[in-house]
Formats: structure tokens, sequence, C-alpha cells
């Protein structure tokens, strides 16, 4: 059941009445309303908007959209007309979500609207990427093919993003359980070493005892300050990072900090290989291909590149020739290029160098995973030597004492 918005005139009053109906399509609310004395005036679905945590529930995970690509593919291969293959797709939708998006869609082209301008209005849920390629398709009268290759495109982007986040998981819990060990040790047992040493006369702590003592003290006694600080800390970082400068700054520290920045740098050269060879192969003018391969690779300095190589192909130069001694591509790239333009068959050299650098994607997260985790046990060994001789040293001290008593 979808939830419909309309506008409806009383029949008796003549009033207007602006409200929701809920049914299985627009001609079943009608007769809905037609059943309660109203004149129906406009029905369309509920705006699929969303702010806030119901936002973040509201998503549509890859694997939504390329089965929505894949399935609508292959009834419209099969010969159905596309409003009917949309409708198809939306019945076998579990996403409630993806759903009333589909079938917004599907009110705006029986309204006369393209499917890429229909899946226009809803770029939260389809980006340039997808919206040009079904654009391109339904031009070329090749929609299914289009949405083939979208799904393929989507499931290899999502196949090495999937790697990377996995190889940056392991790490991310080693150093929150290492937080989380150092915060207990420091706030519990600590300060039962310092009544250990309260009545004695004469005995003092050791140093690094005292320091990390008066840590403990102000952690406990003032960790409303601490936790309003890490939240005022964390909302001043998310808002900063927003920002034009702070964006361009942890874009340029992916790609250059050691030692994830060969990772990142791959990475980018395999979504900007495989996203420009679905658009050249879908019949993209290479202009707007490079235009919109730079949204989507979501990094601003390669953006900025490819901007500036698409001015240069205005002027006449070859694409290899535009991205030739760039900093933000490797030199294989242009090279390869190269040798698909002079041979007619960019769209192919394009997907050999998606191809090699998603291989070398897998290689860098391996040696990423192999130097990280040795560095991790070094910072873990620390941190325990540090926590460990601030706890023995002062009952050291105390057996020392009793000894010599």
């Amino acid at each position: 059941m979808i939830i419909y918005e309309y506008t409806a005139r009383n029949a008796s009053t003549g009033q207007k009445i602006k409200a929701e109906v809920e049914a299985e399509n627009i001609q079943s609310a009608a007769n809905l309303l037609k059943n309660q004395g109203l004149s129906p005036l406009d029905i369309k679905p509920k705006a699929a908007t969303s702010t806030g945590f119901k936002k973040y529930f509201n998503r549509i995970k890859t694997n939504d959209k390329v089965l929505f690509s894949r399935q609508l593919s292959t009834l419209i291969n099969a010969g159905l007309p596309l409003v009917q293959s949309l409708r198809n797709v939306a019945q076998q939708t579990e996403n409630k979500y993806l759903k009333v998006i589909i079938t917004q869609v599907i009110s705006d082209v029986e309204g006369g609207v393209s499917l890429a301008s229909a899946l226009g209005k809803h770029p939260n849920a389809f980006n340039k990427v997808f919206i040009s390629m079904v654009a391109a398709g339904e031009a070329s009268g090749t929609l299914d093919k289009a949405l083939e290759r979208l799904a393929n495109q989507q499931e290899k982007d999502a196949e090495i993003l999937g790697k990377v986040r996995g190889a940056m998981i392991y790490p991310a819990v080693v150093l929150a359980v290492m937080f989380a060990v150092i915060g207990f040790m420091i706030v519990k047992v600590l300060p039962q070493v310092e009544i250990l040493y309260q009545d004695l006369p004469g005995a003092s702590l050791p140093l690094i005892t005292r320091i990390l003592l008066s840590i403990s003290k102000a952690a406990t006694k003032f960790w409303y300050v601490v936790v309003i600080a890490l939240g005022i800390f964390g909302v001043i970082m998310n808002r900063w990072i927003k920002t034009e400068f702070g964006r361009s700054f942890i874009d340029g520290l992916k790609m250059k900090i050691w030692p994830v920045g060969p990772l990142f740098m791959k990475l980018y050269m395999a979504r900007f290989a495989r996203t420009g060879a679905t658009l050249v192969s879908s019949g993209v003018p290479l202009l707007q291909m490079l235009e919109i391969t730079g949204d989507a690779i979501s990094n601003v300095h390669v953006e900025d590149s490819l901007k500036k190589a698409a001015e240069k192909v205005k002027g006449g130069k070859a694409l290899s020739e535009a991205l030739e001694n760039d900093p933000n591509f490797l030199q294989l790239v242009p090279n390869m290029i190269q040798i698909g333009e002079q041979s007619g068959a960019l769209e192919e050299m394009l997907e050999k160098i998606a191809d090699y650098y998603e291989k070398e994607v897998d290689e860098q997260i391996r040696n990423v995973s192999s130097i990280i985790e040795p560095v991790l046990m070094v910072i873990l060994g620390i941190f325990a030597f540090i926590i460990v001789a601030a706890v023995l040293l002062p009952i050291y001290g105390l057996a020392g004492q009793n000894f010599t008593n």
C-alpha cells in the first residue's frame, strides 16, 4: 500500500480538502475518494523526503539499486512497456522508500516525462552517473543495456568500497578496545593503588602514577565537562569537514598520508576508469563523462583535475595529453588512455585500467593490513607498559619499604 496526497472537492458542500489516503495505486485512491463523496482534483504519491533519523533509516542500499536496474533491464529486454516494467519492479521491491520513489517515477512517466528526468527528481536515490546513463540509453534506444551496465558498475564499486571499509574496521575495533581498557585501568584500578599509600607516612607515589591519578580524578570529577567538550569538538569537526577548506584538507590527506595514501590513489583511479568506461560504452559524450566522473569519485582534488582536463579537451587536446603529468593521476592512466585513443578502443582500455587498479587495491589492502597490525601492537604495548608501570611501581615501592622495616 502506498500513501497518496490528494486535493479533492466535497460534492455536497463544495469545500476543498487536502489530505492523505492509502491505496494500491492512483486509480484505487481515486475510487476511494469517490466512494466518500469527494471529487478528486489532484492525486500524487507522498513525497519521499525525510530528515534526521528517518533520513538515515530510509536509505536505499546499493543492492536495492542493483536489483532495480537488473529487473528493469530484464523486463524491458523482454519487450514489456516501460510503465508496466516499472510497476512490476515496484511490486517486487522490498525497500518501502524505493517503492514510493518508483511509484512517483511511474506517475511522471505516465505524464509524458522521460525516465531519466523522472529519476532526476530524486537525487538522494539516483546520482548523476545513474541518470546520465539512463538518458543515454533512452536516446540510443538501448535502455536495457544501459541499465545492465549500471548494475555491473554499481556492483563493482560497492565491492571495492566494501573491501576498503573492511580493512579499516580491524584497526578501529582494536583502538576502541584499547582506549576502553586504558580508561578502566585509570578510573578504577589506579585509585586503589593510591589508597594503599594514604596511611604510610613519608611514602610518595612515582611520578607516572601521580600523573595518571590526576587524569583519573579529573575524568571522574568533571566527566560531564569531558562529555560536553567531546560533543562540541565532534560538532565543530563535522561542520569543518563539510566546508570547502575542510573537505580539501581531508581529501588531500587521504591521498598523501602513509600508509593509506597509495590505497586511496589506486581506489580513485579504479573508480574513474570503471565509471568512465560505463559512461563511454553507453554513448555519453567525453566532456560530459569527465564532468560526471568527477562527481562520482568523491575527491575534490581529482574532481578539479578532471575539470581542468575537460577544459583542455575543449581546446583540442586529447584526454591522455590533458591528464599527462597531473599529480592527482597515476602516470599509467594517461599512458593507457593514449593507447586506447590511438587504437579507437577507449572504452576497452578504460575497462582494463579499472581491472588493473581493482586488483592493485586488493593487494594494497593486504599491504596496509600487514603494516597496521604491528604498528597497533607497538602502540598497544607502549600504553600497556605505562599502565602496568603506574600500577606496579607503587606496589614494588611498598614491598621495598616493608622489607627494609
